[in-house]
């Protein structure tokens, strides 16, 4: 049965904040699973979350929820294992609204995965997500 598989130990990084405002809009918000929070990133060509697990992980599905006019068209996920380099695992699409949305990812064993965020719908490069969550499960 597929867990959320972000922990205490996951080290997150993201590739900007709004303003450098960490306390209102850091990378902390992507995994509290409050409502009312969300990592907001400052503007770009490109925007990326990168976790690092303490053990190796199975991949199953990512679900992200974004705020609407502050998405992304097209987005990548990257994986590696043992501090290799990261290599594509998937392409994913998603679409401009709300919904908490998820993509099923082909079986990936990875300690260390990259998201990024390509081609967004607001027009300086921000996203904004207030829920992003990695399923599967741990590899013993």
């Amino acid at each position: 049965m597929a867990e959320s598989l972000v922990c205490p130990l996951t080290v997150s990084r993201v590739s900007s904040v709004l303003n450098r405002n960490t306390r209102q809009f850091g990378k902390k918000h992507l995994f509290d699973q409050e409502e009312e929070t969300c990592w907001n990133s400052d503007q770009g060509p490109s925007q990326w979350v990168s976790l690092e697990f303490p053990q190796c992980i199975r991949v199953s599905q990512l679900q992200i929820q974004f705020q609407g006019g502050f998405s992304s068209r097209r987005g990548l996920l990257e994986g590696s294992q043992g501090g290799d380099t990261l290599n594509k695992i998937l392409d994913f699409y998603p679409e401009d609204n709300n919904s908490l949305q998820a993509f099923p990812v082909p079986t990936a064993q990875v300690d260390r995965l990259k998201v990024t965020f390509e081609d967004t719908t607001d027009l300086f490069g921000r996203v904004v997500i207030y829920h992003l969550r990695v399923l599967g499960e741990k590899v013993s």
